[in-house]
């Protein structure tokens, strides 16, 4: 090789790097085409092992450590391929659903897909990948292992809104509240929207938050249910929370 095509491939690894070093050595197609980097150098470099793909659009960059849940953060970046992930906000797709939990660890319902809330409808080809178009409060994520992630209780009431199993949406909250993720109260009022679907009290989300926890029978229900009570009951006024929790999947 001669001086000047090491120089290059020098010069194109460090382009690279850049967004590869705080993406956990991923790096997306359209990333690479931004730093200026011609298709047929990015053909190259993965026929020649230095990239590896990971996902749809999405690789790794030989060398950088492999990340925990590689095909999340891949499908998650191919979301918004151009922009990096520290230039990014919620808008730009949050993990829900059952990717949130089991990126949490919590509950045992298989991630199966990859799920993400975005604020508008978006198509996609990938099976792997499912988008909800649904709105976000700020309090109802976070960031986890270096992604937006809905918070427990968001998770529950999405899920049951999906009509998930209520026994494994109960499972996720017994788990999350033992672990200190997310408080009864804040469950209570995640699930407030639920009571009449299951036969309670209107927006009596403490009644929802009981009889959940009672399908798994947690020796701890009684007193976080108590708590959930203290709060106010969970109760809450209007329809602007099953709004918006209440929109359909769009894929």
């Amino acid at each position: 090789m001669s001086y000047h095509e090491v120089m290059t491939r020098y010069s194109t690894l460090a382009r690279l790097s850049r967004y590869a070093e705080d993406q956990w050595g991923l790096v997306t197609r359209r990333q690479a085409e931004e730093a200026g980097i011609s298709r047929a150098t990015f053909t190259r470099l993965v026929a020649a092992g230095v990239l590896e793909r990971v996902g749809h659009g999405v690789y790794h960059l030989a060398g950088s450590p492999l990340p925990e849940h590689p095909g999340l953060r891949a499908a998650w970046l191919q979301l918004a391929p151009a922009i990096s992930a520290w230039e990014r906000t919620p808008d730009q797709g949050v993990v829900s659903h059952r990717s949130a939990a089991a990126l949490y660890g919590l509950g045992h319902l298989p991630a199966d897909r990859h799920d993400f809330i975005l604020p508008e409808r978006r198509q996609t080809r990938q099976v792997d990948v499912r988008v909800h178009k649904r709105a976000l409060e700020r309090g109802e994520w976070t960031t986890l292992h270096g992604l937006p992630v809905t918070r427990p209780s968001r998770i529950a009431a999405d899920l049951l809104d999906d009509e998930e199993d209520p026994g494994a949406v109960a499972q996720l909250i017994a788990d999350a509240i033992r672990g200190a993720y997310d408080r009864p109260p804040t469950f209570a009022r995640a699930l407030a929207p639920f009571a009449v679907r299951f036969g309670f009290r209107r927006n009596d989300g403490a009644a929802v938050l009981r009889w959940l926890l009672g399908l798994v029978g947690d020796p701890d229900a009684g007193g976080w249910v108590a708590e959930a009570r203290r709060s106010g009951g969970g109760g809450i006024s209007g329809e602007d929370r099953s709004a918006a929790i209440g929109g359909r999947v769009s894929e």
